[in-house]
């Protein structure tokens, strides 16, 4: 592509945060300390958490950077930045979260494989940029479409990322043309992150945010848009992230009998503590976030400082002021929800936090219920140990 490039080596990285915990340098992949994600609604991009597959993309020159709008559409189209900024401007706050976010409490009943992540492979964040829907309209594809004329049925992104998974081909994924020509799905051509331009961890100059869904489908770096028959037959949609049943293993796995992985599921985490925190014995604040995929608000967050045996409800809040309502027409429903209760703690015990969605959904009790090969979607109840001590903290 003009203007950016993918480097073959790791010698020209961004600066990042020395808080991050970094699961593996090459490539970067890091996510903040769990407490960082409370202490505000909107995650800053430096405790955003880093996902990649390769070296971090260069732009040589903005002015001749571009993407591709082609293949089962009447009239391909090169879009500059010049272009893409010429379209209304949306501002769509949601979250992200890697399908592998919570994947090394998983490990911890059977080996999975995949990048380490503890709680916080998630963020949310303001992305600003042109609405997929309208940038589809610039070849020829009305919004609310689910098939052009040509027969295509998914819009594939194709990233300038080079990774090993693709032999050294590029990141790609896609999604339906429906949802891609749904001015209410709210997907992005995203230039700016919390009012900003784009930092090159996150995707300069352009990224793809597709919210309520896992955060492998936002490709980052912009490269091309292809119109398709079928779904992307990349490596990350047919090969990775779909969720097997526990007993399916790398002897017995058939890639081709499930779908890709879209929506994420429920979940929620406890950040206020850490797997094992040593605290005062008296009042305790408990705190931590909440989200669900494909616009669902959060309906509940049920707290236990018994293991589970009894349940205290949290309060839950997007924006300070304004009172939450799962499905209330003030509430961000890409994002997720930020929740607090104080507890009576006298003594050790195991604290546990789940959340239930709009649509009634509920977060499984047991990890292993729900353990699969490539430890995904550990959406399992979240619990904390902690140690109760008189002496001095």
């Amino acid at each position: 592509m003009p203007g950016l490039t993918a480097p073959s080596d790791y010698s020209k990285e961004p600066p990042r945060h020395p808080c991050l915990k970094i699961n593996s340098k090459e490539p970067f992949n890091a996510e903040p300390p769990r407490s960082a994600l409370t202490c505000s609604y909107v995650t800053p991009s430096d405790f955003f958490y880093k996902r990649n597959h390769g070296p971090i993309p260069i732009v040589e020159d903005i002015e001749r950077y571009s993407v591709m709008v082609s293949g089962l559409v009447e009239k391909p189209k090169q879009l500059f930045m010049k272009d893409i900024r010429m379209l209304p401007k949306y501002n769509v706050t949601a979250t992200l979260q890697c399908a592998g976010n919570r994947r090394t409490a998983m490990s911890k009943t059977r080996t999975v494989k995949g990048v380490g992540w503890d709680v916080s492979a998630i963020g949310n964040a303001v992305w600003g940029g042109a609405k997929l829907s309208d940038v589809l309209e610039l070849v020829g594809i009305p919004k609310l479409t689910s098939n052009t004329q040509f027969g295509g049925k998914h819009v594939e992104f194709v990233s300038v990322d080079k990774c090993k998974e693709e032999k050294g081909g590029p990141y790609k994924a896609s999604i339906p043309l429906s949802q891609a020509t749904n001015p209410e799905a709210d997907v992005l051509l995203a230039y700016e992150m919390n009012g900003e331009t784009l930092n090159r961890d996150h995707g300069y100059p352009l990224r793809v945010v597709v919210p309520g869904v896992i955060g492998a489908r936002s490709v980052k770096w912009l490269e091309d848009i292809n119109i398709i028959e079928e779904e992307c037959q990349g490596f990350f949609m047919q090969k990775d992230y779909k969720m097997f049943p526990p007993s399916v293993d790398w002897d017995n796995i058939n890639w081709s009998t499930r779908r890709p992985q879209m929506d994420f599921p429920v979940q929620c985490a406890i950040c206020s503590l850490e797997d094992v925190s040593t605290i005062k014995p008296g009042k305790v604040k408990i705190s931590g976030y909440a989200a669900s995929g494909g616009g669902r608000g959060i309906e509940r967050v049920d707290v236990s400082v018994d293991g589970g045996k009894t349940w205290i409800e949290a309060s839950r809040c997007q924006k300070s002021g304004v009172q939450y309502i799962a499905d209330g027409f003030n509430s961000d429903k890409w994002a997720w929800v930020l929740f607090e209760v104080t507890a009576d703690i006298r003594q050790s015990t195991e604290i546990v936090a789940k959340a239930i969605d709009s649509a009634a959904n509920i977060q499984p009790e047991k990890v292993e219920d729900i353990w699969n090969l490539r430890g995904i979607l550990n959406t399992s109840w979240h619990r904390v140990k902690v140690q109760a001590s008189h002496s001095n903290l």
